[in-house]
């Protein structure tokens, strides 16, 4: 596959991994500094995409010197034991609580099984491979990664993970989201939420919106997938749609707690997702091929409803207390 890159903004490019053979699903991206570094790997299948994508940028293995990942899903780092190897010179950078899944993924890929099944592991992921201990550099809220002149501020951003951040570029106010925001294909009109199990956290992921709307200056760099400009109106938009997933599943739940009746009123309630004035016409059961890959309707259902039920269970301990 050919290798696509395009500049976002003044010394940031992207690089479509091609993620589960397809583009314009996730993005990871090259900053240009006197120590280069790229935010997100994707997974061990996108590997050759981005290397590919590194060398026509003229990115040879003993020239990447750092490698900073958002979160530890597999659709962002993934490859980061094959991209480590490779340019064996990078630091990789990750949260604090994600660092030890890197060096020992057996937990990790375990989660990603119980979510997708083997035989999808397989064929969008790929084997994980360990990271040595040594090249791990844990991050916590307020770190400054330098990489030459320029800085990546670290914005801890709970919500859609535990162990996800955003990073604020200190030349033009681009924030990288990770999934902080949901999930965003440039040729569809939607703003899908991202709530998959274990720890979403749709409080925190509310606060994580708001802490990056106000530090971002110029742009959101979305991982799913490219750069919004209308940073106001993105936000907005994530925690309406994040809050309107959220109580969907907490009114089913009244009902069933069947996931599989509920992820059918996630479903429906994706048309709500169409952006205000978009005049594309939308197939309900496309829509959920095209979005399935990344934020699937039932992973989003799973998620939700183990939120509210050890939400509930929570509540229930302190009134008995």
């Amino acid at each position: 596959m050919r290798p696509i890159t395009f500049e976002v903004a003044p010394g940031i490019t992207a690089i479509d991994t091609w993620y589960g053979g397809r583009e314009r699903y996730t993005a990871a991206y090259l900053i240009d500094a006197a120590e280069p570094a790229l935010v997100e790997t994707g997974p061990t299948t996108s590997g050759d995409a981005v290397e590919a994508g590194l060398r026509e940028l003229g990115i040879a293995s003993g020239d990447l010197a750092h490698i900073v990942l958002t979160h530890i899903h597999l659709d962002h780092a993934g490859g980061i034991g094959r991209l480590a190897a490779r340019f064996s010179r990078a630091q990789v950078w990750v949260h604090h609580r994600g660092a030890p899944h890197l060096a020992e993924p057996s937990r990790l890929v375990a989660s990603a099984t119980r979510l997708y099944g083997p035989a999808q592991v397989d064929a969008l992921f790929g084997p994980v491979e360990p990271v040595p201990p040594g090249r791990l550099r844990p991050l916590l809220d307020g770190d400054a990664i330098s990489i030459g002149a320029r800085t990546l501020d670290v914005i801890e951003t709970p919500g859609h993970a535990s162990h996800q951040v955003a990073l604020v570029d200190s030349d033009t106010g681009a924030v990288f989201v990770g999934d902080a925001l949901g999930i965003h294909l440039p040729d569809l009109p939607v703003l899908r939420p991202a709530t998959p199990p274990p720890d979403v956290d749709l409080e925190a992921g509310v606060d994580s919106i708001q802490r990056i709307r106000a530090r971002a200056t110029s742009m959101l760099l979305f991982a799913h997938f490219g750069p919004i400009a209308d940073i106001d109106d993105t936000c907005d938009l994530a925690i309406r749609r994040l809050r309107a997933w959220g109580d969907v599943v907490r009114e089913e739940l009244r009902r069933t707690d069947d996931v599989e009746e509920i992820a059918e009123r996630l479903r429906q309630e994706s048309l709500r997702d169409v952006a205000t004035g978009s005049e594309a016409p939308l197939d309900l059961d496309a829509l959920e091929r095209r979005l399935g890959l990344l934020s699937s309707a039932r992973m989003n259902a799973a998620g939700l409803i183990r939120y509210w039920t050890k939400r509930a269970e929570r509540e229930a301990e302190t009134s008995a207390g």
